[in-house]
C-alpha cells in the first residue's frame, strides 16, 4: 500500500535513489535536494514502506500563481497511479490559486498533464539556465 505525506524533510539517500530512478541529473545533489524540499511551497511524496518512490513539489506566490516544479514517480512503481495521486492532491492545495502552471520537460509527458486541465501555450516557452558541474556543492 502507498502512503503519502506532505513533509519536507527527507534523508538524503532517499533523494538521491529516487531522483536516480528517473536519471535526473540533480540526483548528484542530494544534500542541495534536501534544501530545495525544505525550501519548497509544498511537498508531497509516496511512500511503499520506508521507501520514497514518488514525490511532487511547488513553489508559490501564496495568492496568484502556483508552479509545480516536478513531479517523479519510480519506474518501478510507475502505472499504479501514484503520478495522478501526487497531481491531484496538489491541485487540490491550490484550488485558490489564479494560475496553476508546471513547465513538462518531456514532451511525452503533456497528455498526462493535459487530463488534468494543464494547456499548452502557444506564445511562450519554458527557458533555462543549467549550472551543473559549475556550481561547488557543499
Amino acid at each position: 500500500m502507498i502512503n503519502y505525506k506532505e513533509i519536507k524533510e527527507f534523508p538524503a539517500e532517499q533523494l538521491e535513489q529516487l531522483f536516480l530512478s528517473v536519471n535526473w541529473e540533480s540526483a548528484h545533489y542530494p544534500e542541495r535536494l534536501q534544501k530545495a524540499m525544505k525550501n519548497s511551497s509544498h511537498v508531497i511524496s509516496a511512500w511503499d514502506g520506508n521507501k520514497l518512490v514518488g514525490l511532487i513539489r511547488s513553489l508559490d506566490d501564496g495568492e496568484t500563481v502556483a508552479f509545480i516544479h516536478y513531479l517523479l514517480v519510480n519506474p518501478a512503481y510507475q502505472k499504479f497511479h501514484i503520478g495522478s495521486r501526487l497531481m491531484e492532491y496538489m491541485l487540490a492545495r491550490y484550488s485558490n490559486m489564479l494560475y496553476i502552471k508546471i513547465m513538462p520537460s518531456d514532451p511525452d509527458t503533456i497528455p498526462f498533464y493535459e487530463k488534468f486541465g494543464f494547456v499548452c501555450y502557444d506564445n511562450y516557452v519554458a527557458m533555462e539556465i543549467k549550472h551543473f558541474g559549475i556550481i561547488k556543492t557543499e
